[in-house]
């Protein structure tokens, strides 16, 4: 006879253990999964009384005086105290000089000294014609307080083959140099191979010295330059490989250097630059083969994340949040696309995307984000206004975040490129239209940027229409979009193996919690027969 076990005994030191491990389980689980913690925003208007004429960057001084200064891309810089947000004071007019002959040309940078309370120097990147090139100036304030245009001392020109990929942001990082983004020089598909090339300026973010004068230049090279000293290589060269780096900015907190860089037929993508990076282009395009069709993708340092097509068209570069009035967006990078509007956040642990996901969608054309003295981030938009997210008052006084000098990091080597975790959306044709940004879809023949439903297009000066059996095209913004219908995309999809797992860990230890209970059933049932 065959003597029945009692497995309630059993199944009960079983399921006590499971139980204690379940709570570490569903966190481990949520605290993976991409999307759990980053909010839903709105845009609200801020100086509405004021509209700006293609604005295309907001900035501050860091003097404490908590105002902001707005770029026109036409050559005009104004000023906005937050005490009377109503009106604002011309700053500084160099139109004369600001070339526009293409869309994508124009004043693109602005950058105060980190001492420009005592020394009042400013410095700007602007396109200048006869011949085409982007100038990078220094400017002095008069005794008023205003831009002086008279007082310029031109830094550095670059000669510019083509009227696109001009880059144009400058900053100070936080170790004092100034660094200064240019794109390929422009065509398409980088027909110069400028991108992989480091004896020249072109496809690359600078660094340079302007405390310093040094061999007949306006800078010096610092002697910490990937390049420095190098007879094969400009020494100014801080990273290279880049396509259109259109809008950096350095993390106030960590020192991090973010880009957002557009790409070419398929990939947006966002990086962090680090000293001597190769970023790819254009043998790569983010994590796509470019050219060649197969190559070893291994020498290229990996984008943080990247999205394709049915996203948008042309990534708008950002900042990581460091304010004060949205304590759930600190420490997200805050980007968008130019085209569709779509504005992401996404957080990074220093190895992974840990969270992402759209944050907020504009209803205009992206050509920049901002970022006060405070910390706080605004959109720009080309319907001429500047937005912000919804929340306690925007232009209330805050406290300035810390920030501190980064360690040099290495080049870094190509790992397998992370996927962003967008959640599904839908096509760019959806997105609302206004003017485009700087760009020129006619010094690229094969691009095609998406037609717009709201507005005509506007055609950019000395436009050639495309051959490309397509819609008809419009200026395409910053950096060339080059949408191409059926073109592979990697837009990402939400990551969910935390959830999964959470999901698993639960059904399992429901499966034990029912066998329990079936089983002490069966076990007293027994008893009492």
């Amino acid at each position: 006879m065959v003597r029945f076990i009692p497995m309630w005994p059993l199944l009960r030191l079983l399921l006590i253990p499971a139980l204690s491990l379940l709570p570490t389980v569903v966190l481990a689980g949520v605290a993976h999964a991409p999307n759990s913690a980053l909010p839903t925003l709105e845009l609200e208007r801020v100086f509405p009384a004021l509209t700006f004429e293609r604005p295309v960057l907001l900035t501050h001084a860091a003097d404490g005086s908590g105002e902001v200064y707005v770029v026109e891309q036409r050559g005009v810089v104004h000023r906005i105290d937050p005490a009377t947000p109503e009106r604002t004071e011309t700053f500084l007019d160099i139109s004369g000089r600001v070339s526009r002959g293409g869309n994508e040309e124009g004043l693109l940078g602005l950058a105060f000294d980190p001492v420009f309370a005592e020394n009042g120097r400013f410095y700007v990147y602007y396109s200048a014609a006869s011949p085409r090139r982007s100038v990078l100036s220094r400017f002095h304030i008069r005794a008023d307080g205003l831009g002086d245009p008279g007082s310029e001392s031109v830094v550095l020109e670059v000669a510019q083959p083509y009227s696109n990929h001009n880059g144009g942001m400058i900053a100070f990082g936080p170790d004092g140099m100034l660094y200064v983004a240019l794109g390929d020089g422009g065509s398409a598909g980088d027909p110069q191979r400028n991108g992989q090339d480091i004896g020249t300026l072109l496809g690359n973010i600078l660094r340079i010295d302007v405390t310093q004068r040094e061999g007949g230049r306006a800078y010096a090279i610092p002697a910490d330059n990937p390049f420095a000293g190098r007879s094969d290589a400009r020494g100014e060269i801080w990273a290279f490989g880049l396509r259109n780096p259109w809008r950096f900015s350095f993390d106030r907190e960590t020192g991090d250097l973010w880009t957002g860089d557009v790409g070419q037929n398929a990939l947006e993508e966002v990086d962090i630059v680090q000293r001597g990076g190769n970023y790819g282009w254009n043998v790569m395009e983010g994590s796509l083969c470019f050219r060649p069709a197969a190559c070893d993708p291994s020498p290229f340092a990996a984008p943080v994340t990247e999205y394709g097509r049915d996203a948008g068209c042309s990534i708008t570069g950002g900042y990581v949040y460091r304010g004060q009035r949205l304590p759930e967006l600190r420490g997200v990078y805050l980007y968008g696309d130019y085209c569709s509007g779509r504005i992401w956040g996404l957080r990074w642990d220093g190895e992974r995307v840990t969270e992402q996901a759209q944050l907020a969608r504009a209803d205009f054309q992206i050509p920049s984000f901002g970022e006060d003295g405070a910390g706080e981030v605004y959109v720009l938009g080309f319907d001429g206004g500047i937005y912000t997210f919804a929340g306690p008052s925007a232009l209330a006084p805050q406290p300035a975040a810390a920030t501190r000098t980064p360690t040099p990091n290495p080049a870094p080597t190509r790992t397998a490129p992370v996927t962003a975790t967008l959640a599904p959306v839908p096509t760019v044709g959806s997105a609302a239209t206004a003017t485009p940004v700087p760009a020129s879809t006619a010094a690229d023949p094969t691009h095609v940027a998406p037609a717009a439903p709201t507005q005509p297009p506007e055609v950019a000066p000395g436009a050639d229409p495309t051959p490309t059996p397509a819609p008809p095209p419009t200026n395409a913004p910053v950096g060339e979009p080059t949408p191409t219908p059926g073109s592979e995309t990697h837009v990402p999809s939400m990551s969910s193996d935390g959830a999964v797992w959470a999901v698993v860990a639960v059904v399992v230890v429901a499966a034990l919690a029912g066998a329990l209970v079936y089983a002490g059933r069966r076990y007293r049932g027994r008893g009492r027969r």
